[in-house]
């Protein structure tokens, strides 16, 4: 009996000194994510007063390749054209655990009034436009690297691999060219470092700063981009019995698309859109033309329901033109799939998200129709990937200015809490598998 008791004592003492432990590491944490909260702040502005669009991330990857290097990490460059890799061995065994950050700005001119704004220029797609960070791929940057600079300096809490993923082009690589996260999976980024799982986050203009917002599961949808080819008969735009119009055809397939979603598609179960983007026709006011063409992009949260679309499109776009007397032709190419976040993985990890942001911060949200193509590495190990405050406090979000606008704007107050729930997912995951 003495014994069992004692047993006991023992037992509670040790879990005190570990809640002790993990309180006075959170304390030491957090003072050090304080202390590089300038140095982070200094990373985003000037990554963004100096963008780079997908694929011609040159002064971004030398910058990063540099502060990796410094801490004394093993650094590869050139991964996936302009990629970075940092890779930091802790002092323990245990798991390899991914760190993943964008680095690529936007053909966007930028109209927010702060002393660092891009005066950035260049060409795309044969036009001149400005050059923005108008989607926060400039905090992701510099939130990543705080977590590495501090994460240098604790290879005695280190038990595993941290592999820190610099990635270019998550807004999509140049026509004609490979690039992003899918070309980082292809080149063995995950496979070559043996990842086992890989952590993403990404700031939000519209969510509160100090907030976190994940959803278990699909969380960002699966984005394809499907072309429509009409073909009719040219005509004098006076006699439009004397030819097929396409254009018309065209303007019923349109709408016929739009029942796809409206009438077709089961929203109770996930939401799907379908948007025709582009259209192209004709070259005069009194020519009925040739041909039409038109682009869009297809948003699904789910495999069969994907599949199920696009065929929808195929058929309904096919049977209105050949109605018309149109020929159609119906491309789809499948580009980024689902972000899924495992279950599993985000059901251990939710306590860290709550340690690092307050219980009351962390908000689990519905799926989103927007894309990310973080979903390559989390197609291939388990991932979690969360949204993090950027939205002044107090602001309605209503007034807050979208991603990908002109207007986007970000509190650099929020960046510090990416830093520290980065490193205490790192930290936590590790501490996890060691006791498995």
């Amino acid at each position: 009996m003495k014994k069992l008791l004692l047993l006991m004592v023992v037992l509670l003492v040790c879990q005190v000194n570990r809640g002790w432990t993990q309180g006075d590491q959170s304390a030491m944490l957090h003072k050090k994510v304080a202390e590089i909260e300038p140095q982070v702040i200094a990373w985003r502005r000037d990554l963004h007063e100096h963008p780079e669009l997908s694929n011609r991330e040159f002064e971004t990857a030398k910058k990063v390749a540099t502060q990796l290097e410094s801490l004394g990490m093993e650094v590869k460059t050139g991964i996936a054209h302009t990629g970075v890799v940092g890779i930091l061995k802790g002092n323990r065994p245990g798991p390899v655990v991914a760190l993943r950050a964008d680095m690529d700005a936007l053909p966007v001119t930028e109209r927010v009034d702060v002393p660092f704004a891009s005066k950035v220029k260049t060409t795309y797609l044969d036009q001149e436009v400005g050059v923005m960070h108008a989607c926060g791929h400039d905090t992701h940057v510099a939130i990543l690297l705080g977590a590495a600079t501090i994460l240098s300096t604790m290879k005695d809490q280190i038990a595993g691999t941290v592999v820190f993923l610099f990635q270019p082009a998550e807004e999509g690589a140049p026509p004609g060219e490979e690039g992003g996260a899918e070309l980082m999976v292809k080149e063995g980024v995950l496979k070559d470092y043996g990842v086992d799982v890989v952590f993403g986050l990404h700031i939000n203009s519209m969510t509160e700063v100090g907030k976190i917002r994940y959803k278990i599961g699909g969380e960002l949808a699966a984005a394809d981009v499907f072309t429509i080819n009409v073909k009719g008969k040219q005509t004098h735009g006076s006699m439009p019995w004397g030819g097929v119009d396409p254009i018309v055809a065209s303007a019923q397939i349109i709408m016929g698309l739009q029942t796809i979603i409206s009438r077709q598609t089961d929203l109770t179960k996930e939401a799907a859109v379908i948007s025709v983007g582009k259209f192209s026709s004709g070259v005069r006011n009194n020519i009925i033309p040739e041909s039409a063409q038109m682009i869009g992009t297809i948003r699904t949260l789910d495999g069969g329901m994907q599949d199920m679309i696009h065929e929808k499109i195929r058929k309904t776009a096919t049977l209105i033109g050949e109605s018309a007397g149109c020929e159609v032709e119906v491309i789809i190419d499948k580009g980024v799939p689902v972000t899924y976040n495992d279950p599993e993985l985000t059901r251990k990890m939710i306590p860290t998200l709550e340690r690092s942001a307050g219980t009351e911060n962390v908000i689990v949200s519905k799926a989103i129709t927007g894309a990310e193509d973080f979903s390559f590495f989390a197609n291939e190990v388990p991932g979690l990937f969360f949204f993090l405050g950027g939205m002044p406090k107090g602001q309605s979000p209503m007034e807050a200015a979208p991603h990908h606008t002109p207007d986007f704007y970000i509190d650099e107050s929020g960046m510090a809490l990416g830093v520290e729930t980065l490193i205490n997912l790192t930290l936590d995951y590790m501490n996890m598998d060691s006791k498995m």
